[in-house]
């Protein structure tokens, strides 16, 4: 419980981040945040303790007191907005592919979809948006190692760097709260955010 997930908002409430339920805590107790309920309003961690006492649901307990959780927090003084380019990992990568293998064109869970170098790495192809793909496990092992002309395979579409969008590099886990809603109704929610290296 104290490690699941908490949505960070900016004083604008646009979501910024998300943190863990430990950290939230703290930027609460310490005038650092407020907690944010799903009506916009705003509570400091005595207000959010009195009025979350009552609910022994996703709660903590203390030696004094059982207090509700809160699952959005918004930062006292932090105005800014993500404004970093789109992030290279594998949530975006399966994105802008929509989740389809780009040499069969079938659509799969991510679970079912590997990431193929067009040009493999053995032959120096990099590690980059324009050189990776989604594919299906049996298309992956059928190009290999080879290029698509000794595998006898074409591309359904010619990998690109995507442009930002916006929130695209805001980490959500698979499993949101009810609470988020009101402030994520338009974002993919995903745990494929690991940065992707040459």
């Amino acid at each position: 419980m104290i490690n699941s997930s908490v949505l960070v908002l900016n004083k604008f409430f646009f979501p910024i981040d998300t943190t863990n339920v430990k950290r939230a805590f703290l930027m609460l107790y310490g005038g650092a945040a407020k907690a944010v309920n799903l009506n916009y309003e705003t509570f400091d961690f005595n207000s959010w303790s009195e009025i979350s006492a009552a609910s022994e649901e996703d709660s903590i307990k203390t030696v004094s007191a059982i207090i509700k959780i809160p699952r959005v927090i918004m930062v006292v003084r932090y105005d800014r907005v993500p404004s970093k380019e789109v992030r290279f990992n594998r949530y975006n990568i399966f994105k802008r592919d929509r989740l389809q293998c780009q040499y069969c064109g079938d659509i799969l869970p991510k679970s079912e979809l590997t990431i193929d170098h067009v040009v493999p790495k053995a032959l120096g192809g990099k590690t980059v948006w324009e050189n990776v793909v989604c594919a299906c496990s049996k298309c992956n092992r059928k190009k290999g190692c080879k290029t698509l002309e000794e595998a006898n395979m074409k591309l359904i579409n010619k990998p690109i760097k995507p442009t930002w969008e916006l929130l695209s590099n805001l980490y959500i886990q698979t499993t949101t709260y009810k609470e988020w809603k009101p402030f994520l109704s338009f974002i993919d929610s995903s745990y494929w955010n690991v940065e992707l290296v040459d």
